[in-house]
């Protein structure tokens, strides 16, 4: 299958869908590529490894456990605990990675699929505020049954999401203002209006001077799945149910053809009779609905309250994510779950080897690198694909006679 979808000459999303189109071996490779890498920084910048090269020849097994264990430290810190006092123990690092991934998916989501439509948004991290915003405002100062005060949250993060998110589209449709700096700049806007809303009384905390809001009501929390001990919780089902939500909607359904149609080629689906700036707002609206699911993630399910620091770089991790998963629902999971125990596992990396956590940064910063560029990644794993020959082609066309032999043979 190509690499590349066919697009309008001069087109300025033709390489958003090189990105987003890709082959995903290539994805894999970027992964495998960015870890080797970020193992040879690893190794350049720890002095254990410099002490232990100086007698390789001697103990080389040394030299390449001392390479190796900031990794086996960052599995031991995501995915398994070897060390573990007891099963609990031993399986926490999943759970956290299962917990720090479901954001990422959510938000990861939101940037797909308007990926998938054209459109760059970069707006996820302003969109997850908004949802975490209207979603911790519900959930402390309504006090409702368990069920429906947590269903309420879950709306109201949408709307707040998709208010957000749909405001882009509309610009976008009736102004043609460009999505990526309009996105940017409403990053900007949410977060600093986050920060004020947090020193009114409606918003702040009774008896604090932190801009941090009141906890939410128990009944506003996603229940936990693993018992107290772990932070899991059911926010992680959710992020699943939306996955498939978003496959289906993308695979199965007419409003998925529009968006995947305008993606492809604006021009001809306007010539379709698809509506090309209701399309626009409505992506755009459903990705800031997204993002504001991760937002609710975050008040409902890890944080309990709202503060400053809510997003975090989830937002812009999304991105990433996103574009490892090649725009599509299960490939964002599987990448926000990678990424996810990137971040469980990096503080224990740091903590086990005193490997620098920006390592992890690193690598990240690696992988978009080389996702962005597959014809390096072919060439580095001699994947350029060959020359036909040719006998692929088949034989070769006979040579036409010309008039003086043709009348001869007659």
């Amino acid at each position: 299958m190509s690499e590349t979808t066919s697009a309008p000459s001069g087109s300025r999303d033709s390489v958003l869908r090189r990105i987003a189109t890709g082959a995903p071996m290539v994805s894999l490779l970027s992964v495998v590529l960015a870890i080797v890498i970020g193992g040879i920084l690893m190794a350049v910048t720890n002095p254990k490894v410099a002490t232990a090269a100086g007698y390789f020849f001697a103990r080389p097994s040394d030299t390449i456990t001392e390479v190796f264990r900031p990794y086996a430290a960052l599995v031991q810190g995501s995915v398994f605990n070897w060390q573990g006092a007891d099963l609990a123990a031993k399986l926490y690092p999943l759970a956290e990675t299962l917990t720090v991934s479901t954001p990422l998916i959510l938000a990861g989501l939101g940037v797909a699929i308007a990926f998938r439509a054209g459109l760059f948004n970069i707006g996820a991290q302003g969109q997850l505020i908004f949802g975490a915003l209207f979603g911790a405002y519900v959930g402390f100062t309504w006090h409702l049954p368990f069920g429906l005060h947590l269903a309420l949250v879950i709306v109201a993060g949408i709307v707040g999401g998709a208010l957000w998110g749909g405001l882009v589209g509309l610009l976008k449709a009736r102004t043609g203002a460009h999505e990526v700096i309009v996105t940017i700049m409403f990053n900007y806007i949410a977060s600093f209006l986050l920060l004020y809303l947090l020193t009114q009384p409606a918003f702040q905390r009774k008896g604090s001077t932190n801009p941090i809001s009141p906890f939410l009501d128990q009944t506003a929390l996603f229940p936990e799945l693993l018992g107290p001990q772990f932070r899991l919780h059911a926010g992680f089902i959710l992020a699943i149910l939306v996955t498939w939500g978003v496959w289906w909607i993308l695979s199965r359904s007419t409003v998925g053809f529009e968006f995947r149609a305008v993606g492809a080629n604006p021009f001809a689906a306007r010539t379709a009779g698809i509506n090309v700036n209701r399309a626009t707002i409505l992506v755009m609206a459903l990705a800031g609905a997204l993002s504001g699911l991760a937002g609710i993630a975050q008040v409902s399910g890890t944080e309990k309250y709202l503060s400053g620091g809510v997003a975090a770089s989830i937002g812009f991790d999304a991105i990433t994510v996103a574009l490892l998963g090649r725009s599509t629902p299960w490939g964002t999971f599987f990448a926000g779950l990678l990424f996810g125990a990137f971040r469980a596992g990096g503080v224990s990396m740091q903590a086990v080897t005193q490997t620098p956590i920006d390592i992890v940064l690193v690598i990240q910063s690696l992988i978009v690198l080389f996702i962005a560029a597959p014809p390096l990644v072919r060439a580095v794993f001699g994947l350029n694909p060959r020359k036909k020959k040719q006998s692929d082609l088949g034989p070769p066309n006979p040579t036409p006679a010309t008039p003086a032999q043709s009348g001869a043979a007659s």
